[in-house]
């Protein structure tokens, strides 16, 4: 399964969305209202929402100024979430995210309309940074 976010517009350059998206305690900003946990532990977060389990996040890659990689840590249901970020300007810079899961036909089914939500919450939030 694949979401990608729309494109936004974010008035920062590359470098200072990817330096603020590369510390993992700036997600908690970004998460829906409905977060009941935000928990940090090293290279990885956990977060959960009101009515859905807990995902634990870990940073997977990273290429300096362009992209932000964090992945599933269970492998029960591997999945990958990208940031991409594009310099326009010295001044202005586009994001968007890319979601991409392997799952059976039923759970992407189950999964995909909260995960579009979710995507676009994050997506609203990174765009007022």
């Amino acid at each position: 399964m694949n979401l990608q976010s729309r494109v936004v517009l974010v008035s920062k350059p590359s470098k200072d969305i990817f330096d603020h998206l590369l510390q993992l305690k700036n997600y908690e900003q970004l998460m829906p209202e409905n977060t009941e946990k935000f928990e940090i532990d090293g290279e990885s977060f956990v977060f959960g929402l009101k009515g859905m389990p807990e995902i634990r996040l870990v940073l997977k890659d990273k290429i300096a100024n362009t992209k932000i990689i964090l992945g599933a840590a269970s492998s029960k249901m591997p999945f990958t979430l990208e940031v991409n970020i594009t310099a326009i300007n010295e001044a202005s810079s586009n994001v968007q995210l890319n979601f991409n899961g392997e799952f059976n036909p039923m759970i992407s089914m189950m999964v995909k309309k909260p995960l579009g939500k979710f995507i676009d919450t994050l997506i609203d939030n990174i765009e007022k940074l």
